[in-house]
This record gives C-alpha cells, structure tokens and sequence, in this order.
C-alpha cells in the first residue's frame, strides 16, 4: 500500500523545548508546520534525573510568552515537564510523538522527509534534536556490563551499593551526592585536577565537604581502564589500583547526533568542536532551506547553548522563512 505523503511549509525535527517554540513561531506566522519527535514530549528532559534542578531560574525556560510558575527559586524536572506538556496543549500544536526522522533528502524545490511510520515533503526543515541521546564512550573493557549506566535516574536503586562515578559534571556531582545520601559507598573518578567550574554553585561547596571528610572518595587525575563484574581498575596519579565495584555511572557527557547530521547533508567542522555549518544570523546550513536550532548548534561545545539563549533560534528561522516566502 502506498504511504501517503502531506506538505508542510516547515517540518520541525525533535519536541523539545526548542521544537515546541518553532512550532509556536510557525503557527502565529500562519505556516503550516510539524513538529516531529522520536520520543515522547520533551523527551531530553523526561530523561533527566527524577530530582535534577535546572540552573537556570524558571523564567528562562519560558517560550511562547506564557509564564513558567515555579515553587522554587530553580524549577525541578517535574516542573518543566509539566509546563511543556501545557504549553503543547495550551498552543495545541501539530506534533507527532514517538516517530522518527530516518532520512532528509533535498529536493530541486522541497525537501523529502522519511520517518518510522510516515513520509512527509517540506519548504524548510529544521533540525532541533539537542545532544542527550547519544552518550560519549569511555571505549573500555567492560564498558558494556549491564550494570554501566551513561544516564542517572533515581538514586534509591544504588542503596548499599559500591558505586564509581566518572565525571565532575553537574550530572555527575548530582549523582555523586544522592546515591551517597541513600547509603551507597561512592568514589568519584575524575580525568582534570578538580571538580569542574560549571557545577552549581550551590552544589559546589556540599560535594568538596563530603570530599573532604572523606565520606566520598576521589580520584583527581585519573581514569577508570577496566570494569569488571565485581571490580573495577582505576589509573590514578599514584599507579594503578583495583576497587570493588557494583556499578558504575558513567556520566561523561553526550553529543549530538552527528551521524544522522552528516547522513542529511550538514557540514560539520573539522577538529573536535563538530559544529554543524550554520549561518548564526539565520541559521540556515550549508543546505538552503535546512536550519538548526538549539543545542545542536554547538556540536560538541554542548556547553554554548541552553534553553535560556537558543529560544530565540525559533523566532530567528521563522522571520527568514517569512522573508523568503514574501510574508
């Protein structure tokens, strides 16, 4: 049976926070639009740690001029799922949830869009998949044990357990502190000298006390070479060590997908950054009628770009959309 195929002035690639304000942007600019997302609504966030603070204060995540009402002076993940989810309702915005994108082809006047369930043509794509689903590997031995974690959720499953922790991130700070207040035996193994000057500055101080006493371990300088069913080996600055381990979370940060990138056509820059081509004034790629928007922009300087300062993205594709299409 032949798959049916619908046009949209812009098809928008990923739900998220970004997604959901291009398509917001589309609707009050009269282009008709879909959003398309291999998961469910928002669904980096939904995959945040269950009691995860956002740095930013609740104003800062705001989109579509709706206010974000916080009981906290930082919103927690529940709250941010809960906005979303109103924001999707209240601009009942044309998304499809847990279909995705597998191919974009360029056309001579449109694009050709392929997903898992549908087929799609387009004017104008944009691509706003953020960075959380793909984990960067430590690439060792014993790295695909079921009990190696690249994401955190709830930090009661690590109770009375041995847990490793690599990275000196936010997530792994976060990680480090929680399963330790539930009764795990924590080391935090981390590659530079210290814990990492981004981390919540509230943070900070509670992870280099328990550091300090002694009631986390930490290895500076240092790697995690081996992990094995009950131990891991750690390179540290003394020598080679062997610890008894449980589990290990290997919060070492994520990246865009830039398979998917390069598959679609993006230009990506040479060296590690990655950074996908943009034009950053109408972010437009080196595919005309192909946009980016969000943390994807920054390949892998996922540390450039946030909800709070790539929300203007949205507004900025859909301004040049509507030059170019005469509205």
């Amino acid at each position: 049976m032949e798959i049916p195929t619908r046009h949209y002035d812009l098809l928008i690639i990923g739900g998220g926070p970004i997604g959901l304000a291009a398509g917001i942007e589309a609707q009050a600019a009269g282009l008709s639009y879909l959003i398309v997302e291999k998961g469910c609504l928002v669904n980096s966030l939904f995959r945040y740690p269950q009691n995860m603070t956002f740095f930013s204060t609740s104003e800062r995540l705001e989109i579509g001029g709706i206010p974000f009402v916080s009981t906290n002076p930082k919103p927690k993940r529940t709250e941010a799922l809960e906005y979303y989810r109103r924001i999707q309702q209240k601009f009942a915005l044309n998304i499809h949830l847990f279909e995705a994108v597998t191919m974009v082809y360029k056309r001579e006047v449109e694009f050709e869009i392929i997903t898992s369930k549908s087929t799609y043509t387009a004017n104008h794509v944009m691509v706003a998949t953020g960075f959380y689903d793909i984990p960067c590997m430590l690439d060792i031995e014993g790295e695909n044990l079921h009990k190696v974690n690249h994401y955190y959720n709830d930090p009661h499953y690590y109770a009375g357990q041995k847990v490793v922790v690599v990275g000196a991130s936010n997530s792994s700070i976060d990680a480090a502190l929680e399963t330790f207040r539930k009764g795990a035996d924590v080391t935090l193994v981390v590659r530079g000298e210290g814990i990492s000057p981004r981390v919540k500055y509230w943070v900070r101080p509670d992870i280099e006390n328990r550091i300090t006493h002694g009631e986390i371990k930490a290895f500076f300088n240092s790697k995690l070479t081996a992990i094995r069913p009950t131990e891991v080996d750690i390179l540290t600055e003394d020598g080679p060590i062997t610890i008894a381990n449980d589990f290990v979370l290997a919060l070492t940060g994520y990246q865009p997908d830039f398979a998917f990138l390069e598959k679609i056509g993006v230009n990506l820059a040479e060296g590690p950054s990655k950074e996908p081509f943009h034009d950053p004034k109408t972010m437009e790629t080196n595919i005309p009628g192909l946009f980016l928007a969000g943390v994807v922009c920054g390949g892998m300087n996922t540390h450039l770009w946030f909800i709070e300062n790539s929300r203007v993205h949205a507004k900025q594709v859909v301004e040049y959309i509507k030059t170019r299409i005469g509205r």
